[in-house]
């Protein structure tokens, strides 16, 4: 299924099981209505480019499967020895058969198989958890979508009030009742808001790229955001103690980690039963050119001397040790990224609420630097610094909140969890 026709689909099923979370349930996608952020992770899921070629992965740990499980194939031999001169009476033509078979190929065969099995299973959960990943992105891609658009409508509302306050300030200036100095304050203010503008519109366009990309749709494709996302002002994450409690059981790479530990480790005792000798079985039948005809058996073994395949015995053990540091530097990044993660989201809820209780006061200076202007108790430049200073606190603000939505999803991430947060960033 291509990405524009799955987003043109009127109403499309995506079900979620593969979602660690499990409470998404199953949604229904109406590109119409536009897109939410569990939406968004859904589509980027199914859709996306990078994910496909993960999966990839399965395909050949599945291979590795099924080699594990092969047996070296038998060997035939046929040999015929033809009389061409000499004393040929009472002479025939002789022939030699033989068929032998690696026997000891038995005995490191449970192990391999336990080792790709153990592999598969890795695998399959190190992709899970590529998708947990992606789907966390292309939910943070949405709100911060949300935000830079709600950044650059305060901008341009700001850039519009500058524009005809500058256009005034001009008239009042050719007027005689305003000063240069006055209308180049204003009209100083209006480039400034205009600057800001620009800037927020090239960030919130490259912004809808990327979550275009996340998702794995066409740049040139249109992404409609259904109507209603806000963004939180406040969030009350588990604490720190629930949130480690379990997480090498429930964060799927450190699953993965443990899975392939355990193939490492019978991966390890296959080649250390590699030691055994290789014995090879067969039987014979032959005829000499008297027309003498035998049968038996042959046994060979190859005597490890010199190769005890000690070399890649240490090679496979260096491999386990690795992933069990690995695993356990997972493990502690894992418990230090979740400490970071709520310290910074108890960080933010405290400047969001500073920033909220202090945005009532620049809108009031704003209100009375523009009163006191038209007493003439002030002068433009302070309160055209005000209004710049009320735009710069509203999208500050902003800010703020796309930082705490990103702090969440870096907490989940570290956590392994889904986590339900407040009403604001539900989606209407």
């Amino acid at each position: 299924m291509s990405a524009q026709s799955s987003l043109e689909t009127p109403l499309a099923h995506f079900p979620v099981s593969r979602l660690p979370s499990g409470r998404l349930g199953n949604l229904v996608i109406d590109p119409r209505a536009g897109i939410g952020p569990d939406d968004a992770a859904i589509i980027a899921i199914y859709l996306s480019p990078a994910l496909r070629v993960s999966r990839d992965r399965h395909g050949t740990a599945i291979a590795q499967l099924v080699q594990a499980g092969v047996l070296p194939n038998p060997v035939l031999s046929y040999s015929r020895d033809f009389i061409t001169g000499g004393n040929t009476v009472d002479t025939t033509t002789a022939y030699n058969f033989t068929a032998t078979w690696e026997i000891s190929a038995l005995v490191p065969l449970l192990a391999k198989q336990s080792a790709a099995r153990a592999n598969l299973r890795s695998v399959d959960l190190d992709v899970a958890w590529t998708e947990w990943q992606l789907a966390e992105n292309a939910r943070t891609a949405i709100y911060r979508v949300v935000g830079l658009r709600e950044e650059l409508a305060s901008a341009r509302e700001a850039e519009q009030e500058l524009t005809q306050s500058a256009e005034a300030m001009r008239a009042a200036t050719e007027a005689h009742e305003k000063t240069l100095l006055d209308f180049g304050a204003a009209k100083a203010a209006q480039q400034d808001a205009q600057a800001t503008t620009l800037g927020l519109e090239q960030e919130s366009e490259k912004q809808l790229l990327v979550l275009k990309r996340t998702l794995g749709i066409p740049s040139e494709s249109e992404v409609r955001l259904r109507n209603g996302i806000g963004l939180p002002a406040h969030l009350d994450p588990p604490g720190q103690r629930a949130l480690m409690d379990g997480l090498e059981n429930r964060r799927l790479d450190l699953v993965a980690l443990q899975e392939g530990y355990r193939s490492q480790g019978a991966t390890v005792r296959a080649a250390i039963l590699a030691q055994f000798p290789r014995i090879t079985i067969g039987g014979s039948k032959a005829s000499d050119t008297t027309n003498v005809h035998t049968e038996g058996f042959n046994i060979s073994i190859d005597l490890p001397v010199f190769d005890r395949n000690q070399g890649v015995i240490a090679t496979e053990r260096a491999t386990r040790q690795r992933l069990l540091d690995e695993y356990q530097l997972r493990v502690f990044e894992a418990h230090s990224d979740i400490a970071t993660a709520l310290a910074d989201i108890r960080s933010l809820n405290k400047q969001v609420a500073a920033s909220e209780q202090a945005l009532p006061a620049f809108e009031g200076l704003v209100t009375s630097a523009e009163a006191a202007l038209r007493e003439g108790n002030t002068d433009v430049l302070a309160y055209y610094t005000a209004r710049s200073g009320l735009l710069q606190r509203r999208i500050q603000l902003i800010k703020l909140k796309e930082q705490l939505l990103e702090a969440q999803a870096a907490l989940e991430l570290a956590s392994g969890r889904f986590l339900p947060t407040n009403a604001a960033m539900h989606v209407k």
